[in-house]
């Protein structure tokens, strides 16, 4: 599996969809009644992903709104859900990353996360789980106003953390995210398999 490449001996999480999952439709099907085209087309066209990625740049929520209300006020009411019932989107863990994460520190594995989250968010988030508590360390795009996947946010990691990226194993569930952390010299796990592979290749490398 490594071939002749250094065995990783940190492990850096990404948090949204591999320890937490987070999708806005928990939230929107209920508000919608049901009605899924037009709860597509609301989250397209209006709370779209690239107006939610601003918030995850930094973009105060409460700027956020405003400046979407303006633009629909039609849709007043259901953009203001999507940040004062922003929970609602997010029903639990990713089913058994957090016993990965918890193994991880068990056997002395430094463990470290890179998210794009914004930072409100994350601290209602991190309120809620307590294993998101339990880095070494944590880089938050919201905190530091770049996202993955500029390379400029896993440098601040290494940075910050005198971290060589040789010697970690990135985990992300999106290919571009994965790409430039192998760009920048980490070895990366491609999260779509689930906890089962994320485990065994983990395994592998002897990391658990």
């Amino acid at each position: 599996m490594t071939g002749t490449k250094a065995s990783p001996s940190i492990v850096v999480f990404d948090v949204g969809q591999v320890l937490i999952e987070w999708d806005p439709r928990h939230l929107y099907r209920d508000l919608f009644d049901g009605y899924e085209d037009l709860m597509e087309d609301f989250l397209t066209a209006v709370c779209s992903p690239a107006w939610n990625m601003e918030q995850d740049r930094g973009r105060p929520w409460a700027e956020a709104v405003a400046l979407l209300t303006a633009e629909h006020p039609d849709c007043a009411e259901l953009i203001r859900a999507y940040d004062e019932q922003w929970e609602q989107m997010v029903p639990g863990p990713i089913p058994g990353t957090p016993e990965i994460l918890a193994a991880l520190k068990a056997r002395g594995v430094p463990v470290y996360a890179i998210t794009n989250f914004s930072a409100d968010k994350f601290a209602l988030s991190q309120k809620r789980f307590d294993f998101l508590n339990s880095f070494d360390g944590i880089v938050v795009s919201g905190v530091e106003k770049v996202i993955k996947p500029d390379p400029k946010i896993y440098h601040i990691l290494f940075d910050r953390y005198g971290l060589d990226p040789k010697s970690c194993l990135f985990i992300d569930d999106s290919a571009a995210n994965i790409e430039t952390a192998r760009a920048v010299g980490m070895t990366a796990h491609h999260f779509v398999g689930g906890a089962e592979t994320l485990r065994a290749e983990l395994e592998g490398y002897g990391l658990l």
